[in-house]
């Protein structure tokens, strides 16, 4: 039963880590998605990794979020196809690397600025050995907290 127990903590562990360590960022914060915000201040200061998110909150059908290379986002070329519309468009950090995302409704690019570069690293540092490990909070200590007591009192 010890063994079983162990295997699953390890699985949880595994499933939870990558989770934990993962950032959402919100483009804009609070201003969300729009015209008029400069977006290159925003990521200044800020890592992105790989496993990240980005976040855009927009009125839907007011803007909308189109990922593009270098020269369309120099040139503000808006992609014929692919423009995510939810108004709460989740993307995933998976690669590293230069990242260029633009607003493809009117003038909202080359003229409102709303568009963000970004470069996303290969993986977040580990902690150095003087550093705890990060805390487990919320819904994955509450889920782990219960297999430990299902398994420990047996």
């Amino acid at each position: 039963m010890a063994s079983g127990t162990g295997l699953i903590l390890l699985a949880m562990a595994a499933l939870l880590v990558p989770a934990i360590l993962a950032t959402e960022f919100i483009v804009g914060d609070g201003s969300g998605w729009t015209i008029g915000y400069d977006y290159q201040a925003w990521a200044t200061g800020k890592n992105f990794y790989v496993g990240d998110t980005l976040v855009f909150n927009y009125a839907v059908g007011v803007h909308n979020v189109n990922k593009v290379n270098q020269t369309a986002f120099q040139d503000c070329t808006i992609p014929l196809s692919g423009a995510l519309e939810s108004g709460k468009d989740v993307i995933t950090l998976a690669t590293p690397g230069k990242k260029w995302y633009i607003c493809g409704k009117g003038k909202h690019c080359e003229v409102g600025k709303q568009k963000l570069a970004i470069t996303v690293m290969d993986a977040a540092p580990a902690p150095g050995p003087s550093s705890a490990p990060p805390a487990i909070t919320g819904w994955a200590a509450a889920a782990l907290a219960a297999v430990l007591l299902k398994h420990l009192v047996v």
